[in-house]
């Protein structure tokens, strides 16, 4: 009996400092899938210069097919069009997979509270870390990646 408790115990300290290597590396590693449709775009390519040097937090190159990302920034207006088109993006995406909300439009609809106008991505994807402003200063949106990171670093992982 107190054998099998001792290794459990050895197990789970081995697999919780596992997880927190894995962690460690993931949140240093984020490959961004840029989902952009209005003029948040502009802000968000502006973060990706090197004033802000967001290499220093591993986002530094964007991906250009979701199946190679685990991060997926929305940026901008989400009409009802675009929502399908969206959430199949997320689909294609691979476990692990993270959503980034990029400005007030993504993340509530804006001011745009009409019929064609999603209220909010949330309705559609599940969000991890919303960046409001219209548009967002660069600032918030190194704040929300870091707050990105933290998630990334404390999440579990399935063996």
């Amino acid at each position: 009996m107190a054998q099998g408790r001792a290794r459990v115990g050895i197990g789970s300290f081995f697999t919780s400092k596992l997880d927190e290597a894995i962690g460690w590396a993931r949140k240093y590693s984020i490959f961004q899938y840029p989902f952009v449709t209005a003029c948040c775009g502009m802000e968000y390519m502006a973060t990706a210069c090197s004033h802000y040097d967001i290499d220093r937090f591993g986002a530094g190159l964007p991906r250009f097919s979701p199946r190679q990302a685990d991060v997926l920034f929305v940026v901008g207006t989400i009409s009802h069009k675009m929502a399908p088109v969206l959430k199949r993006v997320y689909d294609q995406m691979t476990e692990p997979k993270w959503v980034v909300a990029f400005g007030v439009c993504t993340c509530t609809g804006g001011f745009y509270n009409n019929y064609a106008t999603v209220q909010g991505i949330d309705t559609i994807i599940p969000v991890d870390v919303y960046i409001p402003g219209c548009p967002p200063r660069p600032e918030s949106v190194i704040d929300g990646l870091m707050k990105l990171q933290d998630k990334i670093a404390t999440q579990t992982q399935r063996y």
